[in-house]
């Protein structure tokens, strides 16, 4: 038998084990979803671009290039534009004093929890998460040889019980939380729980990674202060911020809080990774932080999601079976809906696209032991009078697919 000819085959590069078997990712096809023109997407956390700040972000661009223009298309430092790093650290300040040197600046949160990887994580260590969490935290640790492991949670967050025993049993190398509002599920840990929490994390010596991209979305006004900002804590946490749901997720700026040596290997790991942010985004960011009213701006956009949130809230309970458990944010951009044993959420979604209307099936935001009743739904995209109307169309497939 004569042996194929090399040189008459497609040509196919090697792939890294840890990315085999990806040629696509839930991010990827959240994306994906969202540019159909004729579906309604609730699966990505996508910021209604009716609500940008278009004119004080030109401003903003337009006076850096003016004023700062050949450094602002030069290289940078790997830990970010000092001028970036004083608004970050003056906001944060609000709830945890902080100065610009324990300031890292990141291409978004994201990037963050890459960076954060690459600096603390080796293969086989164990990462312990919420059970749902951020799916694409999942994937930026995964890729890095740890293992995650989910820990029990309740309509509070992570319960703090679980969480010693989690810790007690598998030794792990950091926890990663999203406290408040978190991604997927909208839910916001109290302070009574906040603390339970920290009191495990000091007594057991296991850093946290607390990412806070959504904390200023408040629908009441009411803020809840980082589990970094309780005694203690502060030195023992990576606390992420992001401006890309306050200000433009275009824009990929974010940060990272730390105290002690590992900021220098942050800013190892980032340079290894990005060398540094986009200078002139920094700097307009900066500039935009110093200048324009960001906390009017969120009021504002806060009050539209509030509104997007009640009308998929009251459209969504009634068509959904009995036994289904829905979350009811107070803040954010998700609600989470558990459909209940014997649906398949991953199941009904290409019926539901059929009819023009997407969600994100929850199994994805598991570390292990996934729900597949489960779904994630962001509300912030659309007005309520297309919510409704896709809800209804939802509403539809879901008593197409009765329970097994």
């Amino acid at each position: 038998m004569t042996a194929p000819d090399p040189s008459q085959q497609p040509y196919r590069f090697p792939i890294a084990a840890r990315y085999a078997g990806m040629a696509s990712s839930p991010l990827k096809d959240i994306f994906a979803l969202a540019a159909r023109e004729d579906v309604v997407s609730f699966a990505g956390g996508i910021p209604d671009p009716e609500l940008f700040a278009v004119e004080d972000v030109t401003a903003c661009y337009d006076w850096v290039l003016q004023h700062q223009g050949h450094r602002a298309l030069q290289y940078g430092v790997s830990e970010g534009e000092l001028e970036l790093r004083e608004q970050a650290a003056r906001r944060l300040s609000r709830d945890l004093p902080t100065d610009a040197s324990q300031i890292r600046v990141t291409s978004g949160s994201q990037e963050g929890l890459f960076v954060i990887a690459q600096a603390m994580l080796e293969p086989g260590d164990v990462v312990l998460v919420e059970s749902p969490t951020y799916l694409a935290a999942v994937q930026a640790f995964g890729v890095h040889g740890a293992r995650m492991i989910g820990v029990d949670t309740d309509d509070d967050g992570v319960i703090a019980e679980a969480l010693e025993e989690a810790i007690r049993t598998h030794h792990p190398r950091m926890v990663y939380l999203i406290p408040t509002f978190q991604n997927p599920t909208g839910r916001t840990m109290p302070r009574a729980r906040r603390e339970a929490v920290a009191e495990v994390l000091r007594r057991t010596g296991v850093p946290l990674i607390e990412d806070d991209p959504y904390g200023a979305l408040s629908f009441s006004g009411t803020s809840w202060a980082p589990i970094a900002s309780l005694p203690g804590m502060g030195e023992r946490t990576i606390l992420l911020n992001s401006m890309s749901k306050l200000m433009s997720p275009g824009v990929r700026i974010g940060w990272m809080r730390a105290e002690g040596p590992i900021l220098d290997t942050l800013a190892v790991a980032k340079a290894a990774i990005s060398m540094q942010s986009s200078v002139v985004d920094q700097l307009t960011v900066a500039r935009y932080l110093e200048t324009a009213d960001l906390d009017t701006h969120i009021a504002r956009v806060s009050g539209v999601y509030r509104e997007r949130r009640d009308a998929m809230a009251r459209t969504l309970t009634p068509v959904l079976p009995d036994g289904a458990h829905v979350t009811h944010p107070e803040g954010g951009m998700f609600l989470w809906a558990a459909l209940g044993e014997g649906f398949d959420a991953q199941e009904m979604l290409a019926d539901a696209v059929d009819s023009g209307v997407a969600y994100l099936p929850g199994w994805s935001f598991f570390a292990d032991h996934a729900d597949r009743s489960t779904m994630r739904l962001s509300f912030v995209t659309h007005s309520p009078t297309v919510i409704e109307d896709a809800i209804g169309r939802l509403g539809e497939v879901i008593a197409a697919h009765p329970r097994r």
